[in-house]
C-alpha cells in the first residue's frame, strides 16, 4: 500500500511538473518583432501565445503591464500602462497608455488566466522607441562632392571620445542608397542591403542598433560605406531607373546617442566634421554586380588611429524626403551558407562552380594571386552544353552597349597580391546556381574556394509540408525557395533579371508566403510603398516601388489588386485589422477610379492571364473578376470598420459587377464561361463569381476540361492561382491532385523532373525568352497544399485561426500527407495516413483556438474517435487539443 502511495505521489508530481512546463506564455512580440529597438509606432501592438496542451485550453483573461522599470513590471506594476484584468481570449493588444517617449526602453509582461482560472505570468519582454518624429534628428544629411556618374563608392569616417563612463549607446542611421556601418574596425550587425528599398523622394527608412558593446572609453572610430542600391542606378536597363526622379549620389544622416552612467546624454551626429574618400569598391550596381580593386583598400580606415589627413571634407545635402521612419521589419541577411556541390576546372584560369540549387544571394571566393590578377565571377542559372554559364535567359533587359564595362550578373575582383584574399560583394545580389570564375592569369582553386550565401528577408518559417510523394515535397520546397528568393525587403518577380516589385506576382503568392513564413512586417512595409506610389485619382503602378515606370502599362486590377488582396489576407492570417484600416482610403480611391472609368461593371484594364500554355482568356473576364474581388474586400472591410454606408454602397457595386460578368460570360444552361478554357472556368469559380446553384456544374466542366487535356495545365498565372482551389473547393480534389502531381509537360512536376529547385517563369522550359528559372508567379500551389490536401483553412468570421476550418482531402495517389502551420495562437497540425482501407487523421489545435472539421466520407464511410463512432451531421466542432480520428 505504501509503495502504491509512493508511485501515486510521484505520478502526481510528474503530472504537475508537466502541467507547469506546458502552461506558459511564449512568443512575446511588439510590432511582431522580438524585443525590438527603434520603434516609432505611437500605439504599438503586443502579441503572445499560450502554450497549454490540454483539451479545451483557453486564455480566460489577461492583464498587461508596461513600464520603464523592469523590476516594477515584474512585480505587477506598470508606470506607463497597466490594464485591469480583462476577461478575454485576445492575444493581440494595441497600446493605450501614456504617450510613449523617444529613445526610451520599455518593459512589458502579461499575466494570463487559463481555463481553470489559474494565473500564468510571462517572462519580461521589452521594446525601445526610436526617433518617433523628424524633429528629434540632430544629424545633417551628408555626402561627398561627387555626382551621380562617379563610380567608386564613398567611405566616411569620424572619431570621437566619450566624455564619461558609458551606460548605453544607440546608432540611428538613415540612408538614401545602401550602407554598411563600422565601429572600431568591426561591421555593425548582420543585415544586408540596408535600408530596404522605398520611393526615396517620399519615404526613407532608418535602422537602429545597440552599439553599447562596440564603443570603448578611449577614442572611437565610426565608419560608413555607401552603395548605390536603387537610389543611384548606374546600369542601364528597360525600367528607366537611371532616370529616376530621386536619383543622386548616395547620402546619409546618423545620430549616435550615448547615455552615460550619470544619466546625461551626448549625441555624435553626421556633420561637417566627418571626412570622406573613395575606396576599393570601384563600381556597384544592385542590378548587375560589384567591381572591387583590393589594391585600393585602406587598411584600418575604420580604426581610431588611422591617418585620415588626406581625406576630404563632406558636403551637406538636403534630406531626400520629409518622411524618415523606422525600418521595423525583418532585415535581409545571409541566411544560409551553401557549399559548392561540384567544381569543373575548364583550364588553369577558368573554373565553374555548381551550388546544386538555384538561389538569390551572393558568392564568396577565397584565393591567392599577384596584384595584377583580375578575376571575374559570372553568375548564371544554367550552363551551355560546353559547360560555360548561359545568361541568355535573363540578359536581354540590359542595354547591350554597357556589357563590356558593366557585365550582367558579374563581380570583378582585382587582387591585392598580399596573400590569401576573400571577396564577397557588399551592395548587390544575384539569382544563380552556377558561378564561372575566370581569371586573366592562372590561379589554383578547389571546390571549397567558393561558397554561396542565400540572401533574403529573414522571415521565420511557420509552416511545413511532408507527404508520401517525393514530387509533391520537392514542388513545395521549390515554391518556398522561389518565395524567399523574391523577398528582398519587398516581394519581387525574379532575383537575377529584374528584381522589380511586380504586383501581380505578389498577390498570387501572398497566401503561399503566409502559410509558410511570418511575413506580416514585410507586407505592412510594402503596403506603405503602395500608399507612397498611389496617384491622387487612385491609380497604382504595376511595379512597386517604381521610378515612374508602370503607370501606363500592366497596372490593371488583375495586377494592382495587391492594394486590397494583400491587406485582406494579412487580416485573415493574423486577425489584425490595422493593415486594412491603414489602407482603407487607398482601396476606396482605387475602386472608385475603376468604377469611374468602367461604369458598366466590366473592365478591360489589365494584362490578363499572363504566360499561358496555349489557350487565351478575355482580359475583360479576368480583370472584371479581380475588380469584383477588390470591391467585395472593400465592402467587407467597411463593415468590419463600422462604415455602414460604404458597406451598403460597395456591396451593391460588387453585386452589379458579378451580375455583369455572369450576364456576359456565363451560359447558365451548360455551366460554361466564355469558351470553357481552364482559366475561364477556374477564375470565376475561385473568386466567388459563380452562382451557388451552378458551382458543381462549373466545377465538373472544369474537371472535364482538365481531363480532356490529359490532366495537364493550359493556362497562365491567373489561371494557375485559381485552378487547384477551384477544383478542390468544389468536389474535384482528385482532379486537382492529378494536375498538381503531373510530371510531364506542361506542369510544375515537369520542372522538377528536369532538375528545378525553384519555380520557373514559363511552362516551356525551352522558351527563347521569359524563362527566368526563379519566379514566384506560379506559386499558389504552395498555399493549395495546406488548403486543398491538409484542409487547413481560415474562418473568415474568426480570423487569425481563432477557429480553424479543417476540410482534408484524402486523395488517391498519396498514402500520407501532413501540414503544420503556426498561426497567432500556436501550431496547427493536420495529418492523415492510410492504414489498410482506413485513413487515420491526426489533428492538433493550439490553445485559444477551436476547429470545425469536415470529414471526407465517400462511399458511406464512418468516423471514429478513440474507437467510438461519431454521429456527424455537417461540421464536427472541437476545442483545442490533440485528436486522432479514423475514417473507415
Amino acid at each position: 500500500m505504501k509503495l502504491s502511495l509512493f508511485y501515486l505521489s510521484v505520478l502526481t508530481l510528474l503530472s504537475f511538473n508537466t502541467f507547469a512546463q506546458s502552461n506558459q506564455i511564449t512568443d512575446l512580440k511588439c510590432e511582431y518583432l522580438t524585443n525590438p529597438i527603434g520603434i516609432d509606432a505611437t500605439s504599438p501592438r503586443f502579441v503572445w501565445q499560450l502554450k497549454d496542451g490540454r483539451l479545451g485550453a483557453i486564455q480566460s483573461a489577461y492583464q498587461i503591464f508596461i513600464g520603464t522599470d523592469s523590476l516594477e513590471v515584474k512585480n505587477g506594476k506598470g508606470n506607463v500602462w497597466q490594464t485591469a484584468k480583462i476577461n478575454s481570449s485576445k492575444n493581440l493588444i494595441a497600446y493605450e497608455g501614456k504617450a510613449l517617449q523617444p529613445f526610451t526602453k520599455y518593459y512589458w509582461e502579461v499575466h494570463l488566466w487559463d481555463k481553470d482560472g489559474k494565473t500564468i505570468n510571462s517572462s519580461i519582454a521589452s521594446f525601445e522607441t526610436g526617433m518617433m518624429g523628424m524633429q528629434n534628428w540632430k544629424g545633417t544629411w551628408i555626402s561627398d562632392d561627387n555626382n551621380i556618374h562617379t563610380k567608386p563608392a564613398a567611405y566616411y569616417r569620424k572619431t570621437f571620445q566619450p566624455k564619461k563612463q558609458i551606460k548605453s549607446a544607440r546608432a540611428y542611421i538613415a540612408v538614401a542608397g545602401l550602407y554598411e556601418l563600422y565601429i572600431n574596425g568591426k561591421k555593425i550587425g548582420n543585415h544586408r542591403l540596408d535600408p530596404m528599398y522605398t520611393r526615396f523622394d517620399r519615404r526613407n527608412l532608418y535602422v537602429s542598433y545597440d552599439i553599447t558593446n562596440q564603443l570603448q572609453n578611449g577614442r572611437n572610430a565610426i565608419g560608413v560605406i555607401l552603395g548605390n542600391g536603387w537610389y543611384n542606378f548606374q546600369s542601364k536597363g528597360v525600367w528607366d531607373y537611371e532616370r529616376a526622379p530621386w536619383r543622386a549620389r548616395p547620402t546619409f544622416c546618423m545620430d549616435i546617442r550615448v547615455t552615460y552612467t550619470d544619466g546625461s546624454v551626448e549625441t555624435i551626429s553626421s556633420d561637417k566634421s566627418w571626412k570622406t574618400v573613395t575606396g576599393p569598391i570601384v563600381f556597384n550596381s544592385i542590378y548587375t554586380g560589384e567591381h572591387y580593386d583590393a589594391r585600393l583598400e585602406k587598411a584600418g580606415w575604420d580604426l581610431p588611429d588611422y591617418d585620415d589627413s588626406k581625406w576630404e571634407g563632406i558636403t551637406n545635402r538636403q534630406a531626400p524626403s520629409a518622411n524618415i521612419v523606422s525600418q521595423a521589419m525583418q532585415p535581409i541577411r545571409n541566411v544560409e551558407k551553401i557549399a559548392a556541390k561540384s567544381m569543373n576546372k575548364i583550364n588553369d584560369s577558368t573554373y565553374v562552380f555548381d551550388l546544386g540549387r538555384n538561389i538569390a544571394g551572393v558568392s564568396q571566393i577565397t584565393l591567392n594571386g599577384d596584384s595584377n590578377t583580375v578575376v571575374r565571377l559570372i553568375h548564371a542559372e544554367r550552363l551551355y552544353k560546353n559547360g560555360y554559364p548561359d545568361q541568355s535567359n535573363i540578359d536581354y533587359f540590359l542595354d547591350s552597349l554597357t556589357w563590356k564595362s558593366d557585365p550582367y550578373g558579374t563581380d570583378i575582383y582585382k587582387l591585392s597580391g598580399k596573400g590569401e584574399e576573400t571577396f564577397m560583394p557588399h551592395f548587390n545580389y544575384k539569382g544563380f546556381q552556377y558561378v564561372e570564375v575566370k581569371s586573366n592569369k592562372a590561379i589554383s582553386l578547389t571546390k571549397e574556394s567558393l561558397v554561396g550565401y542565400f540572401m533574403h528577408s529573414d522571415v521565420a518559417p511557420v509552416g511545413s509540408i511532408n507527404s508520401s510523394s517525393d514530387l509533391i515535397n520537392k514542388i513545395w520546397a521549390a515554391t518556398n525557395a522561389s518565395y524567399l528568393s523574391n523577398l528582398q525587403g519587398y516581394p519581387t518577380d525574379c532575383p537575377q533579371r529584374e528584381k522589380n516589385g511586380w504586383t501581380g506576382d505578389a498577390q498570387i503568392a501572398c497566401e503561399t508566403g503566409m502559410y509558410n513564413f511570418d511575413s506580416i512586417t514585410l507586407y505592412e512595409k510594402w503596403l506603405a510603398d503602395h500608399r507612397d506610389e498611389q496617384q491622387p485619382n487612385g491609380v497604382l503602378p504595376a511595379i512597386i516601388p517604381t521610378d515612374g515606370w508602370g503607370y501606363e502599362w500592366a497596372n490593371g486590377p488583375d495586377w494592382t489588386s495587391t492594394i486590397a488582396i494583400i491587406p485582406w489576407n494579412v487580416y485573415l492570417f493574423y486577425g489584425d485589422s490595422k493593415i486594412l484600416s491603414d489602407n482603407y482610403n487607398n482601396i476606396k480611391r482605387y475602386v472608385d477610379h475603376i468604377n469611374y472609368l468602367y461604369p458598366t461593371g466590366l473592365t478591360t484594364w489589365g494584362l490578363g492571364d499572363w504566360a499561358p500554355v496555349k489557350s487565351t482568356t478575355p482580359v475583360e473576364l479576368t480583370s472584371s473578376v479581380y475588380y469584383y474581388t477588390d470591391v467585395n474586400i472593400l465592402a467587407k472591410t467597411a463593415k468590419l470598420l463600422g462604415k455602414n454606408d460604404d458597406f451598403e454602397a460597395y456591396s451593391a457595386l460588387a453585386k452589379k459587377i458579378k451580375d455583369a460578368i455572369n450576364a456576359k460570360y456565363l451560359n447558365t444552361q451548360t455551366g460554361i464561361y466564355a469558351d470553357g478554357h481552364q482559366t475561364e472556368q477556374a477564375v470565376p469559380l475561385y473568386w466567388g463569381i459563380v452562382p451557388d446553384n451552378l458551382k458543381n456544374k462549373v466545377a465538373a466542366n472544369l474537371a472535364d476540361s482538365v481531363a480532356a487535356n490529359k490532366f495537364h495545365l493550359d493556362m497562365g498565372i491567373l489561371g494557375a492561382k485559381a485552378i487547384l482551389g477551384a477544383l478542390s473547393d468544389n468536389g474535384q480534389a482528385q482532379t486537382a491532385y492529378r494536375l498538381a502531381s503531373q510530371d510531364t509537360a506542361p506542369s510544375w512536376g515537369w520542372w522538377i523532373v528536369n532538375g528545378a529547385t525553384t519555380l520557373y517563369e514559363n511552362w516551356n522550359i525551352n522558351a527563347a525568352r521569359d524563362i527566368s528559372l526563379n519566379h514566384i508567379m506560379f506559386g499558389e500551389i504552395g498555399a493549395w497544399m495546406y488548403k486543398g490536401l491538409a484542409g487547413i483553412r481560415i474562418d473568415e468570421n474568426h480570423p487569425g485561426f481563432k477557429n480553424v476550418i479543417l476540410s482534408p482531402n484524402f486523395v488517391a495517389g498519396l498514402d500520407h500527407f501532413e501540414a503544420k502551420h503556426t498561426g497567432p495562437n500556436g501550431e496547427i497540425v493536420s495529418s492523415w495516413k492510410r492504414e489498410g482501407k482506413s485513413v487515420v487523421y491526426d489533428v492538433i489545435i493550439p490553445a485559444n483556438s477551436t476547429a470545425s472539421i469536415t470529414f471526407p466520407q465517400d462511399g458511406g464511410k464512418k468516423v471514429y474517435e478513440n474507437g467510438k463512432l461519431l454521429n456527424i451531421s455537417g461540421q464536427y466542432k472541437i476545442t483545442s487539443g490533440t485528436y486522432e480520428f479514423e475514417i473507415k
